[in-house]
């Protein structure tokens, strides 16, 4: 089973390319095609076990959430998927907007709080992350509640982040949602006139907090509980921050699932399966345990050392409503960080 710097590898196989797991063989059709925007190797071990648990063959298909979510409604009724596992919840909004996904039942709904599944019941989160600021200790000795803090003067030239990650874009698109498009395009380019620096991904910006190269830096808490997992906290010296009261920096952000519509009966059963199993207490244990993220179904603890999800203040927002993210990258363009 990878650890979990496995989230660090190259992007995920292009979304074209139809994998086989287990040995799938083109003339045994497969009982459930799924299309995952979570990585492979992250996921990998989960497709196993849940192959066992359905007792028949699985496929994925791995790639860009946003692509393939995308590709799913241009298939529309005539897609081999029966489950789309998406890495956040902005594609799974996308196809329930557009009414792709089936509904859920109850009892799958109800193992995951209402702030973490889709408002249609057509999509339930199966994994968080929360976004925080890391901040290196021997620099700052009280790191700011707000990410509007950080286009102060002194703040200035002492920010890392990385615009091109898709959960920034989701940050900031949380931000367009809550606070509306004028005050968060203000917002990024005071961030960028305070000489924050780029880069090319969390763990770049984490490194950077950690060595002194800058004080903060704007990334998902999993990235530094990860790290410590790794070296020791006495080894690492960047320190991370969760922020209160609501603030947009504060997100909390899910991967999901969901079942498509159409496909004959048996296709749909096998995909409600892989849900339930994707919120069994095994597979939540895995992503608390593996990954550091935050189970979200009801009764398993996130790991040790991780503040409890019930402990968190984030916005208050619907997660479906994070779909924007073509808006959100004009934006950013527009602004010149990406």
């Amino acid at each position: 089973m990878r650890r979990p710097s496995a989230r660090r590898l190259a992007a995920a196989v292009a979304a074209g390319l139809l994998l086989p797991v287990l040995g799938a063989c083109s003339d045994d059709p497969a009982g459930l095609v799924i299309y995952s925007g979570r990585n492979e190797n992250l996921v990998k071990p989960l497709i196993e076990k849940l192959e066992k648990h359905l007792g028949t063959t699985v496929e994925v298909r791995y790639g860009d959430s946003a692509e393939l979510s995308a590709q799913l409604l241009e298939e529309g009724d005539k897609t081999e998927a029966g489950l789309f596992l998406s890495q956040d919840a902005g594609a799974l909004g996308a196809l329930s907007k557009e009414g792709s996904l089936a509904p859920l039942p109850k009892a799958t709904l109800d193992k995951v709080a209402p702030a973490y599944r889709g408002a249609a019941g057509d999509w339930t989160g199966v994994s968080g992350r929360v976004r925080v600021i890391a901040y290196n200790a021997d620099k700052v000795a009280t790191p700011p509640n707000s990410v509007h803090e950080l286009v102060k003067p002194e703040w200035k030239g002492t920010i890392g982040y990385a615009p091109a990650n898709a959960s920034f874009q989701a940050f900031v698109t949380g931000m367009r949602v809550l606070e509306g498009d004028d005050a968060t395009r203000a917002w990024l380019k005071g961030l960028k006139a305070n000489g924050a620096k780029p880069y090319d991904k969390n763990t770049d910006v984490l490194n950077a907090v950690d060595s002194g190269e800058v004080s903060l830096g704007l990334l998902n808490h999993y990235y530094w509980y990860e790290k410590v997992a790794e070296e020791g906290e006495d080894k690492v010296d960047a320190k991370v921050h969760f922020l209160p009261k609501g603030d947009p920096g504060g997100l909390v952000n899910v991967a999901g699932a969901g079942i498509l519509k159409g496909g004959d009966a048996k296709r749909s059963e096998y995909a409600q399966k892989a849900v339930d199993f994707l919120l069994s207490a095994e597979a939540q244990r895995y992503f608390a345990e593996e990954t550091k993220e935050y189970p979200l179904a009801a009764g398993v603890k996130s790991a040790k050392g991780v503040p409890p999800l019930e402990s968190l203040q984030p916005p208050k927002i619907d997660l479906g409503r994070l779909d924007s993210l073509k808006e959100t990258l004009a934006m950013l363009q527009d602004v010149g960080m990406v």
